[in-house]
């Protein structure tokens, strides 16, 4: 390739990729459509800026997925992967199996021929690691139920697509077994080994990395980083992502299966940090790269030709995945949100479908009228899939964390309590436990079933029910309690319990949680004077203690957090009257920023630095180091 054209192509991937992605982001779609959207514009079907050799590109950009898959063992515990054993092995081998019969019965239905419908269900099992783990990552999910087994389900995806190649030949025609060249192994670059030999290599493979990362690798990132140089460093981290992906090549497994193993290896290792932020920014690029060239690969002359045919499949697809994943989750006992967060992300047809698809054509299992429309399925089902990502994020998943589970009905309540508490998450447990402490009796409501059956494992009481009824909360004694601690997580439920408080409990006073300034001036409207911001009191421990360590005297630094305290608060009410003025309300800000930088300066006058020092006494020092403002939790 020549260098021109070489900076032409680069030039048009990255303009591509710098103006979608902020557009998709900023409407809240997410940069993995924003860089499909990208690729099909700028592809051989839409404006034609790139052309054949944008599989060169998907080729080159695949090493993403397994620079990904490196970065997420590097984030793994080993006795968290073994704890996904069952998952891995249970879950995900259903999730194929389930997956691939249900796909040849429907290739079966239109028509395909025995083989050839058992091949496209295999195919169809496989979903995407890189949108799915990318989708999950984004929105913060990755670490929830639903994400932890959809990690698990694709793990044992990546790791069936090596049977899966070895299975392909055989259910092709005779006639084209013998131009079926090496075999699985030449799909994945092996080295067209026997059954049993190529087990062993695998198998030898695995033991090598697993000794030379424990062995060899650790020591040698010590005397890397003893010399200073950060690019040295990257080139490091790189080199043991290539040399473990061409080692796994060569014996015909995944390089992205390896390479997570290699992660995992080295995921207590004292430079997991360093490898992790070095590798990073190659990763994003990459991954942008391969979807790019994934947006580009839609055929639309196809879909131009046929458009009810590719939708009706790409729709059936998706359908079938659906239908399939969410009935392992409700068998697999994951919650209702968990469950829609565990099938939305893995209803798409994965990246490892182009291989099996061009490897099916290849040996002459797939004929074009087969392997054209699968190809243009493949790529609509991961375009769709961040739209159906954000779809369960923003409409389906909360309104099932919203819903009681089962339709449970709310728990009979037969105490009467000074304080009821509605809401057990972070904030509101620390609240009550804090109160049953100290001998003050609590009634706790709580929506989130699950949450429920856990406290009463450890003995703690709670009711099931949504607070924001009436006669819950009259059963729970409202009319009679001194206080109503709201720390429910969604604010609009929080601002729905206060208005029905203010109605029918005017006398009870209300203690609410708020997430933010916002959220802080809808509380403030609906008639709450005693307003508690989630991360407000711990950020100025932090800010005291950072201003004790930099030399200033314990007491000056409580008291610059009180007063930092009482003018914030201040501000809100002052703030909350003016926030439907854009102009004013940015003007009064600006004032109250700098009358705050003003009285924090005052107090550092040296009159007000002598007058301290009579407070600084050794016992106020142990105290600041142990109370006030230090770290308790």
């Amino acid at each position: 390739m020549a260098a021109e054209e070489f900076f032409r192509q680069a030039l048009v991937y990255l303009t591509a990729a710098v103006v979608s992605v902020p557009v998709a982001k900023r409407l809240g779609l997410g940069s993995v459509l924003g860089y499909l959207v990208a690729g099909a514009i700028v592809g051989p079907f839409g404006l034609g800026l790139v052309g054949e050799e944008r599989q060169d590109v998907m080729h080159f950009a695949e090493f993403g997925v397994v620079m990904m898959l490196f970065l997420v063992g590097l984030e793994l515990d080993p006795r968290m992967l073994w704890r996904l054993r069952g998952p891995i092995l249970g879950l995900g081998g259903l999730q194929v199996l389930l997956t691939a019969l249900a796909g040849a019965g429907a290739g079966l239905a239109l028509g395909l021929p025995g083989p050839v419908a058992l091949a496209a269900g295999l195919i169809l099992a496989m979903s995407s690691t890189a949108i799915a783990l990318q989708g999950l990552a984004e929105k913060g999910l990755l670490r929830t139920p639903g994400g932890q087994n959809a990690f698990a389900v694709l793990l044992f995806q990546d790791v069936a697509v090596i049977p899966i190649l070895a299975l392909l030949p055989l259910l092709a025609p005779a006639a084209a077994h013998g131009t079926a060249g090496a075999g699985p192994g030449a799909a994945h670059g092996g080295a067209g080994l026997s059954g049993g030999a190529q087990t062993l290599a695998v198998l030898g493979a695995v033991a090598l990395i697993v000794l030379l990362g424990r062995t060899l690798v650790r020591p040698a990132l010590r005397v890397i980083a003893r010399t200073r140089l950060s690019e040295l460093f990257t080139a490091a981290a790189l080199l043991i992502v290539i040399a473990i992906a061409m080692l796994m090549t060569k014996v015909g497994v995944s390089p992205a299966l390896g390479t997570f193993l290699a992660g995992v290896v080295l995921a207590g290792s004292e430079y997991r940090h360093e490898l992790v932020s070095d590798i990073e920014p190659f990763k994003g690029l990459l991954l942008g790269l391969f979807f790019i060239a994934v947006g580009a690969s839609i055929d639309f002359g196809l879909l131009a030709a046929r458009p009810g045919t590719i939708g009706l499949l790409v729709l059936g697809a998706i359908v079938l995945k659906l239908a399939v994943l969410a009935g392992l989750g409700r068998g697999f006992g994951m919650a209702a949100a968990d469950n829609a967060v565990f099938a939305l992300s893995l209803a798409q047809v994965g990246e490892f479908a182009f291989v099996l698809i061009a490897f099916a054509a290849t040996i002459g299992l797939f004929p074009a009228v087969v392997s054209g429309p699968f190809v243009a399925v493949v790529a609509l089902s991961m375009a769709a899939s961040p739209l159906l990502v954000a779809l369960g994020e923003k409409g389906i998943v909360p309104r099932l964390r919203r819903t009681p589970a089962s339709d449970r009905p709310a728990d009979p309540v037969h105490e009467q309590n000074p304080v009821i508490v509605a809401g057990f998450g972070r904030f509101g447990q620390i609240v009550a436990r804090l109160l049953r402490a100290h001998g003050v009796g609590t009634t706790v409501l709580e929506t989130d079933a699950d949450r429920i059956d856990l406290l009463r494992r450890f003995a703690q009481r709670a009711h099931y029910g949504d607070a924001s009824r009436v006669e819950l909360l009259r059963a729970a004694g409202a009319e009679q309690a001194r206080l109503l601690v709201v720390a429910i997580d969604d604010p609009g439920k929080r601002l729905e319990l206060v208005r029905a408080v203010r109605r029918h409990f005017p006398g009870l006073r209300i203690l609410a949680r708020a997430e933010d300034m916002l959220d802080a001036y809808d509380l403030l409207d609906a008639g709450v004077t005693d307003i508690y911001r989630e991360t407000l009191d711990s950020s100025l421990r932090a800010g005291a203690d950072a201003l004790r360590l930099l030399g200033v005297r314990a007491y000056a630094a409580q008291r610059a957090a009180r007063a930092f305290l009482r003018h914030d608060e201040q501000s809100v009410r002052e703030l909350a009257a003016r926030r439907s003025d854009e102009a004013a309300y940015v003007s009064a800000a600006r004032e109250r920023i700098a009358d705050l930088e003003r009285l924090m300066r005052e107090d550092l006058e040296p009159r007000e630095r002598e007058r301290d020092a009579g407070w600084d006494s050794e016992s106020l020092r142990e105290d600041a180091r142990g109370g006030g403002f230090a770290k308790r939790d």
